[in-house]
């Protein structure tokens, strides 16, 4: 059985989601020992809890230290298998990064899942995010991925339900370059007036346009009847990206503004995909070889590498002057 340290490097939930998701590829029984040891709340959260239990259903895994507060795991899984699965995170804990430990499990064998709880909270890739930039590069490597936003869920309260559904795909090495295939503006809401979108749309589109770069399509989706308030916009273009998220007292203007400066700084410096996708990429990469850069090596990158190294999965990570490639 390998063992894990929980707490190094990057030392927090992306250790663990990272770790099952290679456990489950590998059919490797796992131990994960101090989880999120050095975190203000340590141990599990409900959002780990929530990705450990997609993961293990869908590889039939057997699981021991899954309670909130546990700082060791024990993943025993079996082979990924096709699953419908649901699961709950009963808090506004971000369910695109449940996605990030099921979805290269599910695109083995195949399933759905359904998960509730935050669709775009802090510290967390927005649930646009996920569809426009992360999911469309594996969609252009041969994955068949299906993302139903069916309630927008905001801090605190949560109540967001996503459904995802995959077909069994085998991916071609993710070759990233620098051609922007996509782009866009997504500015959503749930609970607030419908000229907040807009508001904030109009106020990214503007940035983006006196940057140069007038051709961005927008998509408004304004929800009602969800379990609280709240605004995000996400701004694309090819493998990178800009989030914002809304806050009460903060202008719409200003949300789309800050979505759009993020993405044209990612798109002014180096590399061919976004600092926060090149460590998200990173799994497929291992498992399907490839190459793509970056500008800056992350500690999530740095984490993330360690870990395939660990499992049998090792990327070659070469830090130039003024920019990092990854490669298999």
């Amino acid at each position: 059985m390998l063992i894990v340290d929980g707490s190094h490097l990057e030392g927090g939930g992306q250790i663990l989601r990272t770790v099952v998701a290679l456990s489950a590829l590998s059919e490797t029984p796992v131990t994960i020992d101090r989880i999120r040891a050095g975190r203000k709340n340590p141990g599990l959260a409900p959002q780990h809890i929530a990705a450990v239990e997609a993961v293990a259903a869908t590889a039939d895994a057997r699981v021991e230290g899954l309670a909130p507060g546990s700082e060791r795991l024990i993943f025993s899984p079996a082979a990924p298998s096709q699953k419908d699965v649901s699961v709950k995170i009963p808090t506004a804990g971000s369910i695109p990064l449940v996605l990030q430990a099921w979805l290269p499990v599910a695109l083995r064998a195949g399933g759905t899942l359904t998960v509730t709880g935050g669709t775009e909270v802090a510290l967390s890739p927005t649930i646009d995010y996920v569809d426009h930039v992360l999911a469309e590069q594996l969609r252009r490597h041969g994955a068949s991925i299906a993302i139903d936003v069916v309630q927008r869920g905001y801090f605190p309260r949560g109540g967001g339900e996503v459904t995802v559904r995959v077909e069994p795909s085998r991916l071609s090495p993710i070759v990233v370059d620098a051609e922007i295939r996509s782009c866009g503006v997504a500015s959503c809401s749930g609970d607030l007036p419908d000229h907040v979108v807009r508001r904030q749309a109009e106020t990214a589109l503007q940035t983006l346009d006196e940057a140069g770069l007038p051709e961005f399509p927008a998509t408004f989706d304004a929800r009602t009847g969800g379990a609280g308030p709240g605004s995000s916009v996400t701004a694309w273009a090819g493998a990178k990206g800009g989030i914002a998220l809304g806050r009460p007292g903060l202008p719409a203007e200003d949300v789309g503004r800050t979505a759009a400066k993020r993405l044209l700084r990612e798109m002014e410096l180096p590399g061919t995909v976004d600092v926060y996708l090149a460590d998200q990429l990173l799994i497929y990469l291992a498992t399907s070889g490839g190459e793509y850069s970056t500008h800056t090596l992350s500690l999530h990158a740095e984490t993330v590498c360690w870990l395939l190294a660990e499992f049998g999965y090792p990327v070659r990570c070469r830090r130039n002057t003024t920019h990092v490639e990854f490669a298999v």
